[in-house]
C-alpha cells in the first residue's frame, strides 16, 4: 500500500471496523479484560478528586472500577492514553492538524452539557458504546442489546433536538467568498508524527522488557485502536445521528460488521481458553443510561472514540467534551451511592449472559441473528429515508 493510500485518505470503514473487532477480541484473550474507555474516564475523575483533597474511599463505584494506582501505571490508562496517541500520530503524519474552532460560541457549552449527560449515561449503564457494542455483543452481555437499543432512542430524540432553532441560534453569515488558502503545507506535521511513534514504540517495548507485560499490551492495542479510528473516522455518534438525518448507512452497516467478526472470533477464544466472558448488570440503569448516553453524544457531536480523533485532529470544541465526559462520569461515581441511584435503578438487575442462557451455539446464533436484524433495519431506514425524499421532491416538481 502506497503512502498516499495510508496517511492521505482514509480508509473504509468495513475494512477499520473488521479489524477492530479482531483487535477486541484478541485484547480480551491476552488480557481478560476488554477495549473501553469511559471506566479510565471515571477513574482519572477519582485521580482529579484526590489530588483536590477529597476523601473518596467510602464511594462504593470506585471500589467496583477499581481506582489503584495511578493513570499511568493501570493497563486502561495506557489504552486510553495509547488511543489518543495513535490518532496524533496520524493525524500528524496525514499531514492534517489544525485548530479549529466552533463559529458558535454556545456550541462549547453544548458540547460540555452534551459530555456530562453523555459521560454520566455511559457509567450509569457501566459502559459506553465501546464497552456495549464492541465488548458486551461479542462477550454475550445481555445488557449490551437493551443499552443498544436505549442509545438508538436517545440519538433519535438527540437528532430531532440538534434541529430545533433553539438549539442553531441565529444562522452565521459569511461575509463575501471563502479565499483560497495560500499557506504552504505544514510539511513539518510529518517529522513530528514520526518522532513521536518512535518514541511510543519504544515506551511499549519498555513496558515488555521490564515484564510490565499488561502496560505493554494496553499501550500497544491502544495505539492500534487509536490508529483505526482516526483513519477509518469511526465515530457511533455518526453512525446513529447520520441514519437518522440523512439516510447514510455506510458507518452503522461497518460496526455491525465488525461486532459480528469480534463475536464469532471471541466465542472461540472464550470455548479454547476457557476463558469467563464479562458480563455487566441489565437493570433499569442500563436502559436509562443508554438513553442518556445517545442524547449526550448528539448534543456533543461526538462519541468517546469521535471525540479522540477529532480532538487530535485540533478541534477546540472536542476539549469541553472530554472535560464533560470526566465531569459526568464522576457525577455519577458520586450519585452511585450517596443519591441512591445503585439502590434505585440497578440492584435489582442482574448479570446475564446468552452463553449461560442458551450455550455457546445458540448464543453466538442469537446474537448473530440479532445482528442481522440489526443490519436489516438500518437498510430499511436507509431507503425509507430516501423514499421520502423522492416522495417529496416529486411533490415539489408536480406543484411548480
Amino acid at each position: 500500500m502506497k503512502k498516499h493510500t495510508l496517511f492521505m485518505r482514509y480508509w473504509n470503514p468495513y475494512v477499520v471496523l473488521v479489524i477492530a473487532g479482531i483487535l477486541s477480541a484478541f485484547y480480551f484473550g491476552l488480557t481478560s479484560t476488554v477495549w473501553a474507555v469511559t471506566g479510565e474516564f471515571t477513574r482519572l475523575g477519582g485521580d482529579l478528586l484526590n489530588l483536590l483533597g477529597v476523601d473518596i474511599t467510602g464511594w462504593a463505584y470506585y471500589d467496583k472500577v477499581h481506582l489503584q494506582g495511578t493513570t499511568w501505571s493501570r493497563p486502561d490508562g495506557w489504552m486510553v492514553w495509547g488511543m489518543f496517541i495513535g490518532a496524533l500520530i496520524m493525524v500528524l503524519l496525514s499531514n492534517n492538524f489544525k485548530i479549529r474552532k466552533p463559529q458558535q460560541k454556545r456550541r462549547y457549552v453544548q458540547g460540555l452539557i452534551g459530555g456530562i449527560i453523555a459521560g454520566f449515561g455511559a457509567r450509569l449503564a457501566l459502559g459506553c458504546n465501546l464497552a456495549a457494542f464492541f465488548t458486551g455483543v461479542p462477550q454475550f452481555s445481555l445488557h449490551s442489546w437493551i443499552f443498544i437499543v436505549a442509545t438508538g432512542i436517545g440519538t433519535f430524540f438527540g437528532t430531532k433536538l440538534t434541529k430545533t432553532r433553539w438549539w442553531k441560534g441565529r444562522p452565521t453569515l459569511t461575509k463575501g467568498a471563502a479565499k483560497p488558502s495560500t499557506v504552504k503545507k505544514r510539511v513539518i506535521q510529518p517529522y513530528v508524527g514520526s518522532v513521536i511513534a518512535v518514541l511510543y514504540i519504544g515506551l511499549i517495548v519498555y513496558f515488555f522488557a521490564t515484564g510490565q507485560k499488561l502496560l505493554g499490551l494496553g499501550a500497544l492495542f491502544g495505539l492500534a485502536f487509536g490508529i483505526l479510528i482516526e483513519r477509518g473516522q469511526i465515530c457511533f455518534t455518526s453512525a446513529f445521528r447520520d441514519l437518522f438525518l440523512v439516510g447514510r448507512s455506510l458507518m452503522a452497516k461497518a460496526i455491525i460488521l465488525g461486532m459480528a467478526v469480534s463475536s464469532v472470533l471471541t466465542i472461540i477464544i472464550i470455548s479454547v481458553y476457557d476463558l469467563t466472558p464479562i458480563t455487566q448488570i441489565a437493570a433499569p440503569s442500563t436502559f436509562i443510561g443508554g438513553i442518556l448516553f445517545g442524547l449526550g453524544i448528539v448534543m456533543a457531536s461526538g462519541c468517546e472514540t469521535g471525540m479522540m480523533y477529532r480532538l487530535m485532529e485540533g478541534q477546540v470544541l472536542f476539549l469541553p467534551v472530554f472535560a464533560g465526559n470526566i465531569i459526568g462520569a464522576t457525577l455519577l461515581a458520586c450519585a452511585w451511592d450517596h443519591l441512591g441511584i445503585y439502590s434505585t435503578l440497578v440492584q435489582s438487575g442482574a448479570p446475564i449472559n446468552l452463553l449461560d442462557s442458551l450455550h455457546p451455539v445458540g448464543a453466538i446464533l442469537a446474537t448473530l441473528a440479532m445482528l442481522g436484524l440489526l443490519y436489516a433495519l438500518t437498510i430499511y431506514r436507509e431507503k425509507r429515508y430516501h423514499q421520502k425524499r423522492t416522495m417529496k421532491k416529486g411533490a415539489t416538481d408536480y406543484a411548480g
